[in-house]
């Protein structure tokens, strides 16, 4: 599948929303919650303002994953950028219309390519153990697992697995 991958910007808070909502259930199955704070489009309007300030200082660098006819298919983002050691963390999410057909893998694998132009040489990635998918794209492109522990979700309070990944550029 054709994809694109577009920077986050003002105009994309409403189909960003509704992305995000649509897609609520399908996340929280191998990802941890949001909160319900985070649905509602108030709270979500200021989070996205946010996250387009601190993209544009450089802190972060966030996109969308589009199809071939412009709908989102999921986003992409480098996050906690250290401008000193250059590196950054990765996350994706797609859509559950949007799996099995190779995008999160074509949209990291451009993402990876953009990285050195952002000032970032190294990436990490954090995945939960039952997000399988997550991992074979990680590995797929060249990222390795580093480490795994033990968190507890902010939201739910519940005990999270992670796998830590970490790319060199």
């Amino acid at each position: 599948m054709e994809i694109s991958i577009e920077m986050l910007n003002d105009e994309d808070a409403k189909g960003l929303f509704t992305f995000e909502c649509d897609n609520r259930s399908f996340f929280e199955q191998t990802v941890p919650s949001r909160g319900d704070d985070y649905y509602s489009f108030e709270n979500f309007k200021v989070r996205h303002k946010e996250l387009l300030n601190e993209q544009e200082v450089g802190l972060s660098y966030f996109y969308l994953i589009k199809d071939g006819s412009g709908t989102i298919a999921g986003r992409i983002n480098l996050v906690d950028i250290d401008p000193i050691d250059c590196t950054a963390d990765v996350g994706y999410r797609i859509g559950e219309a949007f799996t099995q057909k190779g995008i999160a893998n074509e949209a990291l694998k451009r993402l990876v390519n953009l990285a050195p132009g952002l000032n970032v040489i190294q990436i990490h990635a954090k995945t939960t153990s039952d997000n399988i998918a997550s991992q074979k794209v990680l590995e797929k492109n060249g990222f390795e697992r580093i480490s795994t522990n033990g968190e507890n979700n902010v939201v739910t309070g519940q005990k999270v697995t992670f796998y830590h990944y970490s790319r060199n550029l």
